[in-house]
């Protein structure tokens, strides 16, 4: 599938072949040096604050409420809170979500519970800071967007003069709104999951999921899928940890209940985890369409569908020209595609381009809208974000020298996609998995 983007080898049919490597994502800055250094090394290191779609009213039978998390991700810190609170995950709303690592501030939701009781919430890793009522439950999509507080260390000397040069070329042009590698899993095997569905070839998806061990893979994990690849399906169920794994022992027993019948096995696998896979198959193709470019992301081209920075409408562009000093004040942006049913396709040089990537995979777009994966009907992207409100500074604390960026970026949009411009370090980028 063209340049490597997320994966390490491809076959001729561009299925992944390996794991996860972001390194070969095209950089916009390709031409100017980056800091190095390494993040996350403390959880202060990383610091993100939600910036909600709208505040709470004050009135209502919903709570919303702020906290700050340490160390957990979004999804673990909702089922502790549902636990200790009496309720199901599925009763507390959220906004986005947020991964593990560093220290992170988001807005949830749950109704029929008082304010004072989350107020009065102790638990471990997870502080409540703040509590009101609303009308209606916080979803998924409800957020305008994310401050950063990032701390690199172990950066070239004198940093300060590089991280600007970078962020002064992401700040007029635009940030790579590539899909960071949250998206694509632990294993960065999420979109080859998906691809394998797509062709029909549950066997390859559910030997991804339970088997196949790789080089993050350790422990009970690593021989549970030892014992998957070896047929054992129901010594492996029993292998596997406890709480995190629960899917992967759940298709395992699947399979032992089958007679490894790997299609009632993916039956198994949960609604929302089917869509993920599929989704991140479309996010894989829409790096690639984002990659092919790169040089030309803050331009628009005749055939190109606009994304309307304002309210997030889109348009097909006719004439170039006269969009263009649109583009050029990132009023609007040229968009890729999330494959779909429904989505609407570009024309032109775009559309020949889009078209290629999709026929790379050997897939046509409606395939993506099948029931076994969750029906996603698609939706386009812009091949940029605003980066807005940024500094960089230096400093120094208890653990050493640093240097430190601020910016603040719109719902759906990677930190990962500012830093590997600013380090242009594999370690670096490294760290944000």
């Amino acid at each position: 599938m063209g340049f490597r983007v997320w994966w390490v080898t491809l076959d001729s049919a561009g299925m992944a072949q390996e794991g996860y490597n972001e390194t070969a994502l095209p950089l916009l800055t390709a031409d100017l040096a980056g800091i190095g250094g390494a993040i996350k090394q403390y959880d202060e290191d990383f610091i993100v604050e939600e910036a909600p779609l709208y505040a709470a009213c004050g009135q209502g039978t919903h709570t919303y409420f702020l906290i700050e998390k340490r160390g957990l991700a979004t999804l673990p810190a909702i089922s502790h809170i549902a636990r200790t609170l009496g309720r199901q995950a599925r009763d507390i709303g959220y906004a986005g979500l947020k991964d593990a690592h560093g220290v992170t501030r988001q807005w949830l939701s749950i109704e029929h519970v008082p304010p004072e009781r989350v107020a009065a919430l102790t638990l471990a890793r997870i502080a409540i800071l703040s509590v009101n009522r609303h009308t209606n439950k916080l979803k998924l999509g409800h957020l305008a967007g994310n401050r950063f507080v990032i701390k690199i260390r172990e950066a070239i000397t004198q940093p300060l003069e590089a991280a600007r040069a970078v962020l002064t070329v992401l700040g007029q042009r635009g940030v790579p709104n590539y899909f960071g590698p949250q998206r694509f899993g632990a294993r960065g095997d999420n979109a080859q999951v998906g691809l394998a569905v797509l062709r029909g070839d549950f066997s390859e998806a559910i030997a991804l999921m339970a088997g196949r061990p790789g080089p993050r893979d350790h422990g009970p994990a690593r021989r549970a899928r030892e014992l998957f690849d070896a047929g054992d399906f129901a010594t492996a169920a029993e292998t596997w940890p406890r709480g995190v794994f629960a899917q992967q022992s759940r298709i395992c027993r699947a399979m032992a209940s089958s007679g490894g019948d790997a299609r009632k096995a993916w039956k198994a696998v949960d609604h929302t985890l089917r869509r993920l896979f599929v989704s991140a198959l479309q996010s894989e193709l829409f790096n690639h369409v984002l990659g092919r470019r790169i040089d030309g992301l803050d331009r628009v081209e005749a055939g190109d569908i606009a994304y309307k920075h304002v309210n997030g409408a889109c348009f097909r562009v006719e004439d170039a020209a006269r969009e263009q000093p649109r583009c050029e004040t990132f009023e609007i942006s040229p968009t890729g595609p999330l494959f779909g049913r429904r989505m609407t396709d570009a024309g032109g040089a775009p559309g020949e381009l889009e078209k290629g990537v999709l026929a790379e995979t050997g897939l046509q777009k409606d395939d993506i809208y099948l029931s076994g994966a969750g029906k996603l009907t698609g939706s386009r992207r812009p091949l940029r974000v605003p980066l807005k409100d940024w500094w960089v500074d230096s400093g120094a604390d208890d653990h050493g020298p640093y240097c430190e960026v601020k910016f603040f970026l719109p719902a759906g949009a990677y930190a990962t996609s500012v830093l590997r411009e600013v380090c242009k370090s594999q370690t670096a980028v490294a760290e944000m998995d």
